[in-house]
């Protein structure tokens, strides 16, 4: 049973542009297969909904339905993704901050599990083991972002 609520993680990653340019990219949903590991892309359904579509490690697949909480430009956007009764499954959030030196950027990415159900089983382990997947995971799609905008090899 997927009970586990409040489970979190936020990584932060100083990257090499300004803030206004990561603003493009983190609220750009439509391009996010292009960078994530397991987003595998996204459609807009409205000003202030979309559509994901992912892919995880095990084979599994899923469609979920995302509804914006946040967005002010170029400073924090956010949004929860439903569960099958329209609660908050978990929800994702960017904060855009001015880096120490010029020209680049603070990012701020966080995940917080429930209150809805997400599918990550209740015990211990599994959502420990999520935590860190998505650790990486995050890192690897702001990473992917900026290597993508600058026109470095990946």
């Amino acid at each position: 049973m997927d009970v586990k609520t409040g489970a979190e993680v936020t990584v932060t990653v100083i990257v090499p542009l300004p803030r206004e340019k990561m603003w493009e990219l983190v609220t750009a949903v439509d391009r996010i297969g292009e960078w994530s590991p397991e987003t595998v892309g996204a459609t807009w359904d409205g000003p202030r909904r979309f559509i994901g579509h992912n892919r995880f490690p095990d084979g599994f697949e899923s469609t979920v339905t995302c509804v914006i909480t946040e967005s002010t430009e170029p400073r924090v956007f956010a949004w929860d993704v439903l569960d099958d009764a329209g609660r908050p499954g978990s929800h994702w959030r960017y904060e855009l901050r001015d880096g120490a030196e010029p020209g680049t950027t603070e990012v701020r990415h966080s995940f917080v599990h429930g209150p809805g159900r997400t599918g990550v089983p209740a015990d211990t382990d599994s959502v420990n083991d999520r935590l860190v997947t998505l650790c990486r995971t995050m890192t690897s799609t702001i990473t992917a972002m900026t290597l993508d905008s600058t026109g470095a090899t990946r």
